[in-house]
């Protein structure tokens, strides 16, 4: 099985030594991923981009998306997030779970990990 490793540059990338993706076995798995801004909004339009751009490495995108696992510290914010999620994700929906947890920086306010098809 041929493996794939995509990086983004991200700072906790070098730091934790992981990539923001990898391709195996006909999935690109994208790692958990934050976004910078002062909102929550801004904050998961920002990692929808970071993933966005993982999955176009892969040459996959949002729809091929199978699983999308939501980690904020407070759940209260995940409602605003949803029309942004919905509009990514449009007709193609993938399975999803929000987890209410703690945050590798507290000024991170969700973090996004994704599991796709590749192609």
């Amino acid at each position: 099985m041929t493996i794939k490793r995509i990086h983004s540059g991200g700072e906790f990338e070098a730091k934790i030594g992981y990539c923001r993706a990898v391709v195996a076995g006909g999935f690109v798995h994208v790692a958990g991923t934050v976004g910078q801004g002062d909102t929550v909004e801004d904050q998961c339009r920002a990692a929808l981009d970071t993933i966005g751009k993982a999955l176009d490495e892969a040459g996959s995108s949002f729809a091929n998306a199978v699983r999308v696992n939501y980690y904020l510290p407070d759940a209260a914010e995940f409602e605003p997030c949803w029309p942004i999620l919905s509009q990514v994700f449009g007709a193609n929906p993938p399975v999803a779970t929000m987890i209410e947890c703690g945050l590798i920086d507290s000024k991170y306010r969700i973090e996004i990990e994704l599991t796709a098809l590749v192609g």
